[in-house]
């Protein structure tokens, strides 16, 4: 097995590999290194490549270099330190470094190792930057020799600031101990450098005068070389480049973002705008024509606050209000930014500018060049409401055939093969555009144009677009399944889909809102409940969408009753006699009793079988077991293990509970449940998104196979421009694409439910005892110690571990010592919770207390019961199926007021415990997901009394630290706290000792 490694060293990619096998000690030659990558997917890479030998810097055992993580850990107990081997290595050409940076993750013999994993990132980083034009040109001296580079400009610091300190150590290990930040600019530059060479095309330049190539003036060489594979630009004896040079650094020094109270700030306004004037007695001008009445005018505004606004002529007046040096501000920041917007020059001729006129082509050159970039480089830059936004895009309009009787094959009035008639519009806003508007527009070749009393941005690409799209059927009958997938897969970033409008049940299924537009079903005979309004709109959209075929993503918030609303469903379908085919419905373990329960309570006719356990059916027993059932219970991992046995029922219908248990859609798990075939899927999750938009894909490849087409398209179409880029219009066409198919509803959506109580957190800070001071600072200094000295695989474990190992110090010594001692008097969580578990008892309530830590639970529990000499239940991961349905009736039963302690893992999902309006989270997960679906075991339909739920918190240690960062932090924290406390494990030891450092006020008294 070859593990290829990759670093940055002298300007190029240097890569090398680690191969298993026997080491033989050979000085300081590494054992297990080679450059060989003949036969491998790599080897047509590699043509060109020169052969180096680097002196690496590497984590050692004894007399040989540590494996790196992907072959495995090596058992060894001795010190491991830092020590230089000689590697052999491949250096690669630019271009060729790119394009193996671009595939060395997708090789199947080949494993890329973390550093070669990190730059194939850096990869698409630049790729990304030059894709963006967020690149400038630049000539550099190189070795003696002028080269014209181009260089990234990042825009984005944070983002920065995280490449650097997710970079592995393995990326430095020949560069003797250089910054990362210094190694990551310089691969960044030549990755960048590479993708804009390779995206642009090299002309060659005619000469001129009877002059060679090699004889043009220095620009036009420097502008030559920009293009080609040679950055090289030719001298000659006469060439004085410092003026060419100086003259680009002032270009990139200008994108950079200003700092200070305020910043220049330029205003569009179309003609007849209202507008400011150099003279502030002078009257306002007449408006002008249509194609010389653009103005861009200029002002001050303040960085932090951008509403106020100061324009030039109030400036130049001497009137602007509490700015000092304003006229400096002003002048010096429009120098800076003429460079990236050249065509304001004229207006600098005057000693007090305070506006530049436009044409049309000049206004849509601002609109599109010009303003992206001054806003990017930190200007302020306001448009009309209408840039960006009145767009020349497509319609869609369906209406069901009258000659197909509108579908009557389904139930509900219409079917996926009935036809419709079809058309397709050119459209701005709400007004289509006829065949004699385009030609007209077509032949002004006006990049801004009125029309209809707006104006509306129109390049050349539309333009074009648009025309492709004229010389195509526009018209006809088609499948209302073809209609569907016209519509989820229409429209392109020159020419987007901006309406549809459908007639009948295909329109309420396209407008997204079918929930709302259906006649509620009524509550079936044979359920022993009475269903609330929102949960008869849920049972009639789950049969509209059933009646269709089509497979159906139930979002509602957790606790709104999604059982209850699918076991209605089955029941609605059984009324009259009807036998339809039976239900799967694939669960956690920790839900099967749930839905047994649920399912014997209300819908006690439906024949229920639970597919579980050492002696279930097997074979054609299954099979007739699940026929003659209704409903078919089976937790994931089971379904994964019988996916082929399961696969031979006829099942009318797959439902996954908790269904972002499919969210990894290349898992075993999610590849086996989706390939148990039915007629159609329901999804069921309060969380269709915990981190990645993949997994939104994933769960409705489930639901609707094929429907938002391959994974690595809706990546590209969706995920990437929405998760990197912000980008709205992916993020609307994502939310048409899926909205048809998905019903979400919220509990703090009054107009959904308007009798749930309310909710209230508090977040309750607790004092160290001196015992639990001491021994954070001991196991602080211990651990950070050993941090310094790790390499990069043992960093992210300590990390972790002191992570942990600080955690149960702020919840007690003993659980840290694991020694048995005494729990009273040395812990301030401890006290705290048995003054507020005493509060509950005397008010006669109840009280869920959560805990991550089952050894917690364990110690805490007869504790418990001792001092409040009340009942207290004790459930975690070991307690079986049986023991925890027991105990959860117990509880919601009992009338003697009790505590239940509960593994946050084992109980924070699937049980209804609305018994209890106290729930306590002793010790912190930091992932707010994951506490709300705990509290949501009390907090949900049922519910009579406002919930109370405490968050302890140890004062200045850690906990408080992490929980400030996320509540400053709210936008970062999604992503954060999504992935548990692995992010911790980038910062340096300095960062990791301000967030983990004791403060003096942790320690009471």
């Amino acid at each position: 097995m070859l593990v290829a490694h990759a670093t940055w060293h002298g300007g190029a990619l240097c890569l090398w590999a680690e191969r298993t096998g026997p080491h033989r000690p050979a000085g300081d030659d590494h054992p297990f290194a080679t450059a060989d990558f003949t036969g491998t997917s790599y080897e047509p890479l590699l043509g060109g490549a020169f052969r180096v030998t680097l002196p690496l810097q590497l984590p050692t055992h004894g007399d040989h270099p540590q494996p790196s993580a992907e072959l495995g850990p090596e058992p060894y107990g001795g010190p491991v330190e830092l020590r230089a081997w000689r590697v052999p290595a491949l250096a690669l050409e630019p271009f060729g470094a790119m394009a193996l940076l671009q595939a060395a993750e997708h090789s199947g013999d080949v494993i890329a190792g973390t550093d070669l994993r990190y730059l194939c990132l850096i990869a698409d980083e630049a790729a990304d930057l030059a894709a963006r034009g967020r690149v400038l040109p630049a000539l550099r001296r190189e070795d003696g020799d002028l080269v014209a580079r181009w260089r990234p400009v990042l825009d984005d610091a944070a983002r920065f600031g995280d490449l650097v300190r997710a970079m592995p150590a393995a990326c430095r290990a020949a560069e003797g101990g250089r910054p990362a930040a210094a190694v990551l600019r310089e691969a960044l530059d030549g990755l960048v450098d590479t993708a804009v060479r390779g995206a642009v095309p090299h002309p060659l330049l005619p000469a001129r005068a009877g002059r060679a190539p090699d004889r043009l003036p220095l620009p036009e060489r420097w502008v030559q070389a920009l293009t080609g594979p040679d950055p090289s630009v030719p001298r000659e004896a006469h060439d004085d480049a410092d003026d060419l040079i100086a003259e680009l650094d002032a270009w990139a020094a200008a994108s950079r973002r200003p700092t200070g109270p305020l910043r220049v700030c330029f205003r569009l306004a179309e003609p007849g705008a209202e507008e400011f004037t150099d003279d502030p007695l002078e009257e306002p001008a007449e408006p002008a024509g249509d194609d010389d009445g653009w103005r861009v005018e200029f002002a001050l505004q303040g960085t932090d606050d951008p509403s106020l606004y100061v324009p030039a002529a109030t400036v130049w007046a001497g009137e602007a209000p509490t700015v000092a040096d304003a006229e400096d501000t002003l002048l010096a920041g429009l120098g800076r930014a003429l460079r990236l917007f050249p065509d304001m020059a004229p207006a600098l001729d005057t000693a007090t500018p305070g506006e530049l006129r436009l044409d049309t082509a000049g206004a849509f050159r601002f609109l599109r060049q010009s303003a992206p970039m001054l806003a990017a480089a930190g200007f302020g830059v306001l448009l009309p409401t209408w840039a960006g936004k009145a767009r020349l895009g497509l319609r869609f309009t369906a209406r069901t055939d009258p000659d197909e009787g509108g579908g009557a094959a389904a139930s509900s009035g219409f079917d996926l093969k009935g036809m419709v008639r079809f058309r397709w519009d050119l459209a701005i806003g709400d007004d289509t555009v006829d065949e004699a508007e385009l030609a007209e527009l077509a032949r002004l070749k006006a990049p801004l144009v009125r029309l209809r009393g707006q104006w509306v941005e129109l390049d050349e690409e539309q333009l074009e677009a648009a025309l492709d799209f004229l010389r195509n059927p526009r018209t006809g009958r088609m499948t209302a399944a073809q209609a569907m997938r016209a519509v989820v897969h229409a429209g392109d970033p020159a020419l987007p889909l901006t309406g549809v409008d459908a007639d009948g049940a295909f329109g309420d299924l396209l407008s997204g809102h079918a929930d709302r537009r259906l006649d509620p079903v009524p509550t079936p005979g044979d359920l022993d409940a009475e269903l609330r309004p929102y949960q008869r709109r849920g049972l009639a959209w789950l049969a509209f969408m059933d009646g269709l075929g089509l497979g159906a993503l139930l979002a509602d918030d957790m606790g709104l009753g999604k059982t209850i609303i699918m076991l209605s469903l089955l029941v609605h379908e059984r009324e009259g006699g009807a036998a339809p085919a039976p239900t799967l419905a694939v669960l956690p373990m920790s839900l099967v009793g749930n839905w047994q329960r649920e399912a014997a309570r209300f819908a006690p006719k439906l024949r229920v079988y639970v597919h579980h356990g050492t002696g279930r059916h097997r074979d054609d027993a299954l099979v007739r077991a699940a026929s003659a059932a209704d409903l078919v219970l089976t937790t994931y991992g089971t379904a994964a293990r019988d996916a082929a046995m399961l696969g031979r029922v006829a099942w009318g219908r797959v439902i996954c509970d908790e269904a972002q248990a499919l969210k990894n859609s290349g898992t075993q798990q999610a590849r086996a449940v989706r390939g148990i075939p039915a007629r159609t899927r329901i999804a069921l999750t309060g969380t269709p998104v915990e981190n990645h938009l993949t997994e939104l894909w994933s769960i409705m490849e489930f639901a609707n196979p094929g429907l938002l087409g391959p994974r690595a398209h809706f990546r590209e179409r969706f995920a990437v421009p929405i998760e990197k880029d912000g980008d709205e219009r992916a993020a609307m066409a994502l939310k048409r694409a899926t909205q048809p198919f998905v019903l979400r509803r919220l509990k703090t959506d009054r107009s959904i439910i308007a009798d749930l109580p309310e909710k209230q957190e508090i977040k309750v800070y607790c004092n160290l005892t001196a015992e639990q001071a001491s021994l954070y600072r001991a196991t602080l200094d211990d651990m950070l110690a050993q941090i310094a000295e790790a390499d990069d695989k043992q960093r992210r474990g300590l990390v972790l571990a002191t992570m942990a190992k600080l955690k149960q110090v702020c919840n007690h010594p003993a659980q840290l010592l694991k020694d048995g001692s005494r729990l009273q008097g040395r812990s301030g969580k401890l006290e705290r919770l048995e003054e507020i578990c005493a509060e509950v008892m005397e008010q006669g309530e109840k009280a869920l207390v959560f805990t991550q830590y089952a050894e917690l639970g364990t110690m805490l529990q007869p504790y418990l019961a001792a001092k409040l000499e009340r009942p207290v239940l004790w459930l975690h991961g070991g307690t079986s199926k049986q023991a925890r349905d027991d105990l959860v009736q117990h509880f919601q039963r009992d009338a003697e007021p009790s505590v239940f302690l509960l593994s946050l893992k084992a109980a924070g999902t699937g049980l209804t415990l609305t018994a209890a309006n106290h729930v306590v989270h002793l010790d912190r997960w930091w992932n707010p997901a994951v506490e709300d679906q705990a509290t949501d075991r009390a907090f949900r339909i049922g519910q009579t009394r406002n919930v109370q739920v405490r968050k302890f918190i140890c004062v200045g240690t850690m906990e408080e630290r992490v929980d400030e960062m996320i509540e400053r932090k709210k936008a970062l924290a999604e992503s954060i706290v999504g992935t548990g406390e692995d992010w911790l494990t980038d910062l340096s030891v300095a960062e990791l000792r301000d967030v983990l450092r004791l403060g003096p006020e942790a320690v009471s008294g």
